[in-house]
């Protein structure tokens, strides 16, 4: 972890269906702390679905939205941030992050994630002639980026309720050491 950094706020990064927005949820209950999706965020922002900015302005255009929020992000205090799973892998958004947040990354095997978004329509990543192979790919792709994260949390098997209270207390342990 990086010394001399301003742990206000919690991020959640990792990949599509690890639990980043269900786990956050929780985690910012538990803390006292507000909860902001970067997905949702920018869809209320918009108007327009992920899917939709996929399709007709590509992926880079959702990069661009991404990295516009996350400088925004950083004038804020006690929120949990859960991340969409491209946008660690711009590493000025990782950093930044990092810069006004602890970053936990919440991971998952290629199966528990297929079996968790399997039915989800909205996820424009996963249309794709063989989903389970892409989703392997991309998380081999963005694995150096969240393993750079904080603390790393395997999903696979923990209950959300589970997860948030391991997220609780690496916040608090993380906090209290800056005391």
């Amino acid at each position: 972890m990086q010394t001399g950094r301003q742990l206000a706020n919690l991020a959640l990064i990792g990949f599509m269906g690890t639990g980043k927005t269900s786990v956050g949820r929780l985690v910012a209950d538990n803390l006292g702390f507000e909860f902001l999706d970067t997905d949702e965020l920018i869809q209320a922002r918009t108007g327009r679905s992920i899917a939709d900015i996929f399709a007709k302005d590509g992926e880079p255009a959702f990069r661009a939205l991404e990295k516009q929020l996350v400088g925004e992000l950083a004038t804020r205090e006690k929120t949990v941030f859960a991340t969409g799973g491209g946008l660690p892998t711009n590493e000025e958004n990782l950093n930044a992050l990092k810069s006004f947040a602890l970053v936990i990354c919440l991971w998952a095997s290629p199966e528990k994630i297929w079996e968790r978004v399997r039915h989800q329509s909205h996820r424009p990543l996963l249309h794709a002639a063989d989903p389970q192979k892409k989703i392997r790919e991309l998380l081999a792709a963005r694995a150096p980026f969240y393993k750079q994260a904080d603390v790393l949390i395997n999903t696979d098997l923990r209950s959300v309720r589970e997860a948030a209270q391991q997220i609780a207390l690496q916040f608090k342990l993380a906090t209290k050491k800056k005391r």
